[in-house]
C-alpha cells in the first residue's frame, strides 16, 4: 500500500501483531515486517516500532536485525526486547534482571518523564503489564529514564534529540490501561494522520476473498464458534452462499447439546448452505491412548483434514474446484510458532502439518488470520450477525477434548524430584495479602499435575500451586472475598518460582476421601470422561446465564485433571477469564455466592472428588491447562 503508516519489527513477540492491531484501532496503518528488512520496506513509514521477543539480546541465536534501521530519521519505539536491544544498540548494557516482572506492575515518571512527549497526559503513576526476566542494567549513550516500577529502574527511558523511546512495558495489551494513550502520542511525535478505520478492513477482508478464491468454490470449517461463524459470514457476503458449503464436525468433543444448538442458531439465520457430520467415533479414536497435548492437538486436526477428505468425496465435490477455509485468527499462529521468530506455546488444530501443506499449495483461505477475538466480534456484528452468534465463550475445534488432561498414571522420579522443589519454592513465597487468620490457616500444596503457561514468549509445562484457606464444613471451604488480594498472591507465587505456573483455590475437597488416596490415576481422552466434563461444564455456563454473568466474561473453560482417588472419579477446575484479545487476560472473579452455588450443584455429581479454582492470569499462564 502506498498510504503512511508505522511499521511494527516482529521480533517473534507474542503480542507483536496486537502492537499493529492497536494502531490500527486508533486510526493510523500499520503494517508488520521483519527487524531484517531492507530500508525500502520503510517507505512512506512515519515511524517504527520494535516488537517483544522471546530471545535474550545478549545471546549468539537472536533475530537478525539490521541496524541500518536506527540510522532511518523517523522516531523508533522499543518494547519489551525492542527496550533491551535500543539500549545495547546505542551501548548500554542488559542482562538478568534482579527480579523478573511477570503480569501487572506500576510505572511511576520521573522527573524528566513528566516533560516527555511519550508520557503527555498520563498518570504520574500507571498501570502497566510486564512479562520479562531480563533489563536493561545500565543506559544507551544520550538516553534519560522517564520512568521505573518498582523492581525495573530503567522501565522507560527516551533519547528527545534522536526521538528515540523504549519501554520495558507492554503498551499494546489490554491491562496496560494508558497503552493506547502512549501510543496515540508516539503517533503525534511521528506526524501521523487518521487514515484507517473498520469500514476499510471490512472491505480489504471482501477484497482478499474474492482474490484468493478466484474462480474456486470453499468449504469451511464450522465450529459454531465466533471465529468459523463470522468467517462464514463473510464468505457467504463476498462469494454468495451457491459458493460456500460449511461442514460442522460433531468431533464428540463437543459441549452438551451444542451441534444441535448450532445447527438451530445457523439455520435461524438464514444460513441453509451448511452440513453436520458425526464423526465423533472417528476423533475419539484418533487420540485413543494419548497422554502428550502437543500430540493430541496434532492428531484432532490431521483428523479434521480427513473427515473433510471424506466429505469431499461423500458429497461428490471436484476438488480442483474446491479450496478449504478456517476461522483462524492471529494468535492461533503465533501461539503455534508461526512467524519466523516466535517460539511454540501450543500446536493449534489450524496449524497441523496437513493443513501447513494445503497452505503451501495455495488451497486454504484464512480471512480472518491478521485479526483479533474483538476484532472478528466487531466485523461480525457490522455484517448484522446476533449476539447469539458472535458473543459466545469461544470454543476451539478441539472443543472439550484439550480441556481433559491424560495420564498413563506414572510419576516419574525426575516428577517426584521437581515435585518437591516446587513445593519448596512455594513455602518460600511471602503471602501476606490476606488476614493474619487467614494466612495462619492456609495450607500451600503444590498439585502433582502439569499445565502449559507462557513466560518471556516461551512455553512453560509446570506445575500448580494450590492455596487451601480454613473448611467450611461439609468439604467446602473458605476462598477468599478480595480478587486483588488472590491475584496479588498468584502473582507474588508465579514471579518467584521456576517449577509453578498457576496458582489455585481449593473450593471443595470430598470429606469421605483422605489426601493419601488422591493421586494422579491413569486417564485418557474418552467417552466416559467427556460425559463427565460435560456434565460439569453445563452446569457452571447454565448458572452463569441464570445469573447474567455469561456476557461478562469472555470464556469459561472447565478443566479436567485424573488427580482422584480412583480411575473413574476425577478433580475439575473452574478458569473463567476476561480477556480483549486472547495475547492476555485476567481470571475473572465470582461473587461469592454464585461460587458457592455453583461448588454445592458439582459437589453433588457422584464422580467429583475435588474443585479448584484457577486464580492465574495470562501470562503467565495459557488459557487452558493444555
Amino acid at each position: 500500500m502506498s498510504r503512511e503508516k508505522i511499521v511494527v519489527l516482529d521480533f517473534g513477540s507474542q503480542y507483536a501483531h496486537l502492537i499493529a492491531k492497536r494502531f490500527r484501532a486508533l486510526g493510523y496503518y500499520s503494517e508488520i515486517a521483519l527487524p531484517s528488512a531492507g530500508l525500502d520496506a520503510f517507505e512512506n513509514a512515519k515511524g517504527v516500532v520494535m516488537s517483544g521477543g522471546p530471545s535474550s539480546v545478549y545471546e549468539d541465536d537472536v533475530p537478525e536485525f539490521n541496524e541500518k534501521i536506527l540510522s532511518l530519521q523517523i522516531p523508533i519505539l522499543g518494547l519489551c526486547y525492542g527496550h533491551q536491544l535500543m539500549a545495547k544498540s546505542y551501548g548500554g548494557k542488559v542482562g538478568k534482571a534482579e527480579v523478573g516482572e511477570f503480569g501487572i506492575a506500576h510505572l511511576e515518571k520521573t522527573g524528566a518523564g513528566k516533560e516527555s512527549p511519550l508520557f503527555s497526559g498520563i498518570s504520574d503513576t500507571t498501570q502497566v503489564w510486564m512479562s520479562h526476566q531480563d533489563g536493561v542494567l545500565s543506559l544507551g549513550d544520550g538516553f534519560t529514564v522517564i520512568g521505573t516500577t518498582k523492581d525495573c529502574p530503567f522501565a522507560a527511558v527516551e533519547d528527545s534529540k534522536r526521538k528515540r523511546y523504549s519501554l520495558q512495558c507492554h503498551c499494546e495489551v489490554k491491562d496496560t490501561p494508558e497503552g493506547n494513550r502512549i501510543f496515540e502520542n508516539f503517533a503525534g511525535i511521528c506526524g501521523m494522520e487518521k487514515n484507517w478505520d473498520e469500514d476499510t478492513v471490512l472491505q480489504v477482508i471482501i477484497e482478499n476473498i474474492k482474490r484468493d478464491a478466484n474462480d474456486k468454490n470453499v468449504l469451511l470449517f464450522l465450529s459454531g464458534g465466533v471465529d468459523s461463524t463470522v468467517a462464514f459470514a463473510l464468505l457467504n457476503k463476498a462469494l454468495g452462499q451457491e459458493r460456500v458449503l460449511g461442514l460442522h464436525i460433531d468431533n464428540g468433543f463437543m459441549r452438551k447439546n451444542e451441534s444441535k444448538n448450532v445447527e438451530k442458531a445457523y439455520k435461524a439465520h438464514g444460513f441453509n448452505n451448511f452440513i453436520v457430520e458425526d464423526a465423533s467415533e472417528s476423533f475419539l479414536s484418533a487420540i485413543k491412548g494419548l497422554t502428550d497435548p502437543q500430540k493430541k492437538r496434532m492428531a484432532v486436526g490431521e483428523n479434521f483434514i480427513a473427515v473433510r477428505d471424506a466429505v469431499v468425496k461423500a458429497q461428490n465435490l471436484d476438488e480442483s474446484k474446491w479450496m478449504l477455509a478456517q476461522g483462524t485468527l492471529y494468535p492461533d499462529i503465533i501461539e503455534s510458532g508461526g512467524t519466523k521468530n516466535s517460539k511454540t506455546i501450543k500446536t493449534h488444530h489450524n496449524r497441523v502439518d496437513g493443513i501447513q501443506k494445503l497452505i503451501a499449495a495455495g488451497m486454504i483461505i484464512e480471512p480472518l488470520k491478521d485479526l483479533y477475538k474483538d476484532e472478528v466480534r466487531s466485523i461480525g456484528k457490522k455484517l448484522g450477525l446476533e449476539d447469539e452468534l458472535v458473543m459466545r465463550h469461544p470454543f476451539p475445534g478441539p472443543g472439550l477434548s484439550i480441556n481433559v488432561l491424560c495420564s498413563d498414571g506414572i510419576f516419574s522420579g525426575k516428577d517426584e524430584e521437581e515435585l518437591k522443589a516446587a513445593q519448596e519454592e512455594l513455602d518460600k513465597v511471602p503471602i501476606t495479602q490476606f488476614c493474619a487468620d487467614c494466612t495462619s490457616s492456609m495450607k500451600r500444596s503444590v498439585l502433582p499435575v502439569r499445565s502449559v503457561g507462557v513466560q518471556g514468549d516461551f512455553r512453560t509445562y509446570r506445575f500448580p500451586a494450590c492455596l487451601t484457606f480454613a473448611e467450611n464444613g461439609g468439604g467446602f471451604y473458605h476462598v477468599p472475598k478480595v480478587r486483588e488480594k488472590v491475584e496479588a498472591a498468584s502473582s507474588a507465587i508465579t514471579n518467584s518460582a521456576r517449577f509453578l505456573n498457576r496458582t489455585v483455590i481449593t473450593i471443595y475437597k470430598n470429606p469421605a476421601i483422605k489426601d493419601g488416596d488422591m493421586k494422579i490415576q491413569e486417564g485418557y481422552c474418552t467417552r466416559e470422561r467427556l460425559d463427565q466434563l460435560r456434565e460439569v461444564d453445563n452446569i457452571v455456563l447454565t448458572e452463569l446465564h441464570e445469573r447474567g454473568m455469561y456476557n461478562d466474561i469472555f470464556q469459561h473453560l472447565t478443566i479436567d485433571l485424573p488427580y482422584a482417588s480412583a480411575k473413574d472419579r476425577a478433580s475439575f477446575v473452574l478458569r473463567p477469564v476476561c480477556s480483549e484479545d486472547v495475547m492476555t487476560a485476567r481470571f475473572a472473579w465470582f461473587p461469592q455466592d454464585v461460587l458457592e452455588s455453583i461448588a454445592r450443584k458439582l459437589a453433588a455429581l457422584p464422580f467429583v472428588d475435588a474443585l479448584y479454582f484457577d486464580a492465574t492470569n495470562k501470562p503467565p499462564a495459557t488459557f487452558g491447562w493444555e
